[in-house]
């Protein structure tokens, strides 16, 4: 038995599986203009395709209600966002959302510092998701020797 599977966790990938109407505009979008490089790409013939993409270490990110609220209020003025919300850590959040907006996306919150100390945008992009960039200004341990920003541990 591994050493995963003796603390329960079996989750070894997060994939997030995205019904794009226009696939080659998503693809493009996706891959070309964020980097995102393909794994792997399948057809079953005609329309029929779908392209997996490398997004980097994968995170899954539970907020309470109040949170999503408090999230929207800083990152967007308030603009609220759907349940399911992507977020892809970049190393320009400025370049990554004029990128974004080039490519076709709709800019709907310039780059802001929140008070957790990252810089953080929001698009309106390809596939219907609406995406938050965001490019962390200080690292995890600096962050957690803030009042508010601990572990649930």
């Amino acid at each position: 038995m591994s050493d995963d599977s003796a603390r329960g966790q079996r989750v070894r990938q997060l994939r997030v599986v995205v019904e794009a109407e226009d696939y080659d505009a998503a693809v493009r979008f996706y891959r070309d203009v964020l980097g995102m490089g393909e794994i792997a790409a399948f057809s079953e013939g005609g329309d029929d395709r779908v392209a997996i993409l490398e997004a980097g270490r994968a995170t899954f990110e539970i907020a309470s209600p109040a949170h999503k609220v408090a999230i929207d209020r800083v990152e967007a003025d308030g603009i609220p966002s759907p349940k399911i919300r992507i977020a892809f850590e970049v190393d320009d959040s400025e370049a990554a959302t004029r990128d974004a907006e080039a490519a076709g996306a709709e800019v709907v919150a310039e780059p802001v510092l929140t008070p957790w100390m990252s810089l953080n945008s929001r698009v309106e992009a390809p596939a219907g998701l609406t995406v938050t960039f965001f490019e962390e200004t200080e690292d995890s341990h600096e962050r957690t020797q803030r009042d508010g920003f601990g572990t649930n541990d």
